[in-house]
């Protein structure tokens, strides 16, 4: 089973993001989210920011998430 990531865009150089999550950063490539800007969350998969979400809805999916103790 694949799950995609809520994380937040603290960097851009060019196509590469590098986001953060729970104090972790990691690069994600923004090929598929050319307009995505410092300061939103993105949802990765696989190396991918593949959809740009609101900050309200991250905060929801980590509440479940924590719920179910993933």
């Amino acid at each position: 089973m694949c799950l995609a990531f809520p994380a937040k865009i603290v960097e851009i150089k060019d196509s590469l993001a590098t986001v953060e999550r729970s104090g972790v950063k990691r690069d994600a490539s923004l090929m598929l989210l050319p307009d995505a800007k410092i300061g939103d969350y993105v949802l990765i998969h696989a190396g991918f920011a593949i959809q740009v979400v609101d900050e309200e809805e991250t905060k929801l999916r980590d509440e479940v998430l924590g719920a179910i103790n993933v």
